[in-house]
């Protein structure tokens, strides 16, 4: 028997857990190329490339693009998230166990995915450096939104832009991003109480999983097919009985991978953010 188990032991008055808090599940998924029920151990996103158009002479051949194509691979990696439920602890508490570790699994299983994307993100090499105490501002959006357009990536609702809480405070301080007079009142940061809004051209929102060092934050810009993620097996959670045990298993699997195509359309943007 677990020697901390009687922290959980039925009291009066106590009938409740509270899960330690944590992002539940993947933010960053549906903003990527995705690719499901992927047989074998790795798949290929195509990266094609940029086209032109010319002219002919009369009754002479049409010109050919011969646009390029480039496979991009993705590799599928297997992860598991687990935890025992013993069967006579069960007796004594007035809680769902089951119901919480299996649920705190597939939320584990989530934000591995997160993970998986945030990797490939930070593989690039276009990136606004930090060395001092600048936050988010307006300039470093500026430089993210000229660049894009100088590359063509394309301006159709696919660009996304994630930032820290600490990026997001930031850019509430700019009349351009939080004042109606700027974007009108149907698109505020804070409407409807969700932390996200489309401004420049791109979806903001924020993101706890981001990488830090030093108070230098790294906050990612991106157009979708930029990136492509792959699935093998989606979450599953399972609960089996394990006698050796005399305990329940309670266990989320899933089989992923993520992969970056195209590096033009991502860029690092980095910020102080104590």
């Amino acid at each position: 028997m677990a020697m901390d188990i009687s922290d959980a032991f039925v009291k009066q008055f106590e009938s409740e857990v509270h899960m330690a808090y944590q992002r539940m599940g993947s933010k960053l998924r549906n903003t990527v190329r995705n690719k499901n029920n992927v047989k074998g151990t790795s798949t290929t996103f195509q990266k094609v490339g940029k086209g032109s158009a010319g002219t002919k002479s009369r009754h002479g051949n049409v010109p050919v693009m011969s646009i390029d194509h480039t496979p991009v691979e993705c590799t599928l990696a297997d992860y598991y998230a687990a935890d025992y439920i013993d069967k006579l602890d069960e007796l004594k508490i007035n809680i769902d166990e089951r119901g919480v570790v299996t649920q705190s699994a597939a939320a584990a299983l989530g934000r591995k995915t997160d993970d998986l994307i945030i990797t490939q993100l930070d593989a690039t090499s276009n990136t606004q450096s930090e060395g001092g105490t600048t936050g988010l501002n307006q300039t470093k959006v500026n430089v993210v939104f000229e660049t894009m357009g100088n590359n063509d990536i394309p301006d159709d609702g696919e660009r996304y832009f994630a930032i820290s809480p600490g990026g997001w405070t930031d850019l509430l301080g700019l009349a351009a991003f939080a004042s109606a007079d700027y974007v009108g009142s149907d698109d505020l940061p804070y409407k409807g109480g969700m932390v996200a809004r489309r401004w420049m051209g791109f979806m903001f929102f924020t993101h706890s999983g981001l990488p830090v060092a030093t108070s230098i934050r790294k906050n990612f810009a991106w157009h979708k097919n930029c990136l492509g993620h792959a699935s093998g097996a989606e979450v599953v959670t399972e609960l089996n009985y394990i006698p050796e045990k005399v305990a329940h298993l309670g266990t989320s699997y899933m089989s992923q991978g993520a992969v970056l195509i195209d590096t033009t359309g991502v860029f690092e943007v980095q910020a102080y953010d104590a």
